[in-house]
């Protein structure tokens, strides 16, 4: 594992999921991430560090693009 301890709701980068994802809590070693709009949560072991900004905006994207197809709440 790094260094970076991430809080719960800090918006994070998943590098095994490749993808950003809201802290929701830990158990373990394990961490429990929901996507940032809502939705399921999986669970990361890492490693993970904070999201930048162009992640945060295309996670956004990605979801305000879902609700427009009906997909999302």
């Amino acid at each position: 594992m790094n260094a970076y301890t991430p809080d719960t709701g800090d918006l994070v980068w998943d590098e095994t999921a490749r993808k950003v994802g809201r802290v929701m809590g830990r158990e373990g070693g394990c961490y429990q991430l929901r996507p940032p709009g809502g939705g399921r949560e999986w669970d990361a072991q890492g490693p993970l560090r904070p999201a930048t900004a162009a992640e945060k905006l295309s996670a956004g994207v990605a979801m305000a693009n879902a609700r427009s197809r009906g997909e999302a709440p």
